[in-house]
């Protein structure tokens, strides 16, 4: 839906006004699919990015949600994808299921991976102190503990290796302060 706009989002890019998020989950396709049925491909996701990049839009791909022992192994091979087309920056989400989302996602697992299903969901409890769930704003995105600081320490390998000398351009926010002076305050 985005290439829909390129023209309006091309004219931002040129003022520094707009960066752009792209987010994929998995490469593997049999994965997407389990995942994220009926949304676009990688490969589709990946076209979007070269597009955008192409006419001067900064793009960072989000590898989100990772899971670990699922998808977090594509990691680096998301990021070079992505860089191989473009993209400026990355970022990732480490998975968390809050609320309700913690039993639909068990008993999806199980169904949709019986064999790894178990192990799965023990990695994501050690992201998250034993718990699926995590609310605490300083970690619940990036998680804690051994596994989580290993996906960090492949992020950061990937990052270094595929998106050196990369980096999103500032926003140019001049271009918000009115005619007749300073911005009014919120507070």
């Amino acid at each position: 839906m985005i290439l829909r706009d390129m023209d309006i989002i091309g004219e931002l890019a040129k003022l520094n006004l707009i960066h752009v998020n792209i987010s994929i989950t998995s490469l593997n396709e049999s994965i997407r699919q389990k995942l994220e049925p009926r949304t676009v491909t990688a490969t589709g996701r990946l076209a979007v990015i070269q597009k955008l990049s192409d006419i001067g839009v900064p793009v960072r791909v989000m590898a989100a949600p990772i899971i670990p022992g699922l998808n977090s192994n594509e990691l680096p091979n998301i990021i070079k994808a992505a860089a191989d087309r473009g993209a400026l920056a990355a970022g990732f989400t480490m998975v968390r299921l809050n609320g309700s989302v913690a039993e639909i996602f068990t008993d999806w697992i199980h169904k949709a991976y019986p064999d790894r299903a178990e192990k799965v969901l023990n990695m994501i409890r050690s992201c998250h102190a034993g718990n699926l769930n995590d609310s605490d704003f300083g970690r619940r995105m990036s998680g804690d503990g051994p596994i989580a600081k290993s996906i960090h320490q492949l992020y950061h390998m990937a990052c270094v290796r595929f998106l050196a000398g990369r980096e999103m351009p500032e926003y140019d926010y001049t271009l918000f302060t009115p005619k007749g002076g300073k911005q009014t305050s919120l507070f």
